[in-house]
């Protein structure tokens, strides 16, 4: 294969709606980096006689964001319209496969050679010229439509693939669940009481945590919390062994709040200051902190209350993330936000691991979509966190569920790596592909 540009392959398209003269009707299409050629909701111009025409096997672009990848290939039986603004070709006949053609100018050699040619000083550009000098090196056109015929058994295989994997990553989600599950209701350790007979039942270990919370409240130690109702013969969703209790989350923990909106407080976002966690920031699990955002010093000073302390659980209780929950395990100083709840208590009244489990499982996910008060957006008042319903093992049994769990947990994640090594393994079969048409590196760049 020579070097080439791609000029030699394509020629401009430049059809006016008022100079068309088929008989299709037309609607105003856009480009998207992720569709391709789709309808646009943007605001289009009333009069339209000066928008270009596109027709199947038209590529369309905007010059300002190809680079990003933005360009389409019209689709069979597909005729549009696109803003004056585009730039719209075609290959010519018999010398280079469209969709080819769209497959490298999407790639990373492809993109490279775009931004190579691309002009501009504040926002670089990509116009029909500088699109004619990109570097190619193809194959002859019979070549080309071998190679077109293995993408499309590759592509084929690869959807087939992907659906299995998809399956397999669905049924590793519910195992997860299913391991939660019985960890919660006893089922993973009833060998462990086999062995334990003797076990202090749970219902004394709340005895101890009632005994202690009265006295710090009488101390002034921790705020007196609104009495909580009985649990009732009719909430209790399953049957749990006769050691365990259950009980009202509010019952083993000494503080459950939110924070505030800075907005709110007159407390300004800075480039430093106390690290702000916010509902994306908690996850299944995992403190997220990708992304962080700080607020001003005195923050902590107007909200004390929800001043982070390591060991501290989190859970979001407003809008799409309500559910997860993670512990927060830094050591930085963090305040939070109104979406995010705190859930304090001494690491010998429950095992804090074995509480996350259980505000993450498909029961406890159940237990706040139910205590939700607003259905729009969704959330849930510290009350009703306070009134979750959670089974209660004894303190010795919860480190084994903890254990049983982990263990479990750790299996599904070796699954996981191996689906997920499948999937990159189907990708890297398609870029093979790809790369026995574009096989271009080499020279490319020589200059």
């Amino acid at each position: 294969m020579r070097t080439q540009k791609l000029g030699e392959f394509i020629e401009k398209w430049h059809v006016k709606k008022d100079e068309w003269e088929g008989s299709k009707k037309l609607e105003v299409l856009g480009v998207s980096n992720v569709d391709g050629i789709t309808m646009t909701s943007h605001k289009k111009s009333k009069d339209l006689s000066k928008y270009l025409v596109i027709e199947p096997n038209c590529f369309a672009y905007n010059p300002y964001r190809i680079n990003v990848g933005s360009i389409g290939l019209t689709p069979k039986k597909i005729y549009g319209l696109v803003s004056p603004a585009y730039t719209v070709f075609k290959v010519k006949e018999n010398k280079l496969i469209p969709e080819l053609l769209l497959d490298f100018l999407k790639s990373f050699d492809g993109l490279q050679q775009i931004n190579k040619y691309a002009r501009g000083t504040v926002r670089k550009a990509l116009r029909y010229d500088d699109l004619c000098e990109i570097k190619v090196n193809f194959p002859n056109y019979e070549e080309q439509k071998i190679i077109y015929n293995k993408k499309l058994l590759t592509e084929k295989k690869q959807k087939e693939l992907s659906k299995e994997i998809q399956t397999q990553k669905q049924l590793i989600s519910q195992l997860k669940q299913a391991v939660l599950q019985d960890a919660i209701q006893g089922k993973l350790t009833q060998e462990w009481r086999a062995q334990n007979p003797n076990t202090e039942p749970a219902s004394e270990l709340l005895k101890r945590i009632k005994a202690e919370k009265d006295q710090l409240i009488k101390d002034k130690k921790i705020r007196k919390e609104k009495a909580l109702p009985p649990i009732t013969k009719e909430e209790i969703p399953f049957d749990i062994p006769k050691s365990w209790s259950w009980c009202r989350l509010g019952e083993i923990t000494h503080t459950i709040t939110k924070g505030s909106s800075p907005k709110w407080q007159g407390v300004q976002y800075v480039e430093e200051g106390v690290l702000f966690i916010t509902s994306e920031n908690v996850g299944t699990n995992e403190i997220l902190l990708k992304k962080k955002k700080f607020v001003q010093e005195k923050f902590n000073e107007i909200e004390p209350r929800s001043i982070l302390k390591k060991g501290d659980i989190l859970t979001n209780i407003v809008g799409a993330s309500i559910g997860r929950t993670a512990i927060w395990d830094k050591d930085e100083i963090a305040n939070i936000n109104q979406a995010v709840c705190l859930v304090r208590f001494p690491e010998e009244y429950f095992n804090k691991e074995l509480l996350v489990n259980t505000l993450n499982s498909d029961f406890g996910i159940k237990l706040m979509m139910d205590g939700q008060f607003d259905t729009g957006r969704g959330n849930l008042s510290l009350g009703a966190v306070s009134k979750f319903k959670i089974p209660f093992p004894p303190k010795e049994e919860q480190k084994a569920i903890v254990e049983k769990v982990e263990t479990l947990m750790l299996k599904c994640n070796v699954l996981e790596q191996e689906i997920t090594q499948s999937e990159q393994h189907a990708n890297m079969l398609m870029q093979a592909v790809l790369k026995e048409a574009f096989d271009c590196k080499k020279e490319l760049y020589a200059e």
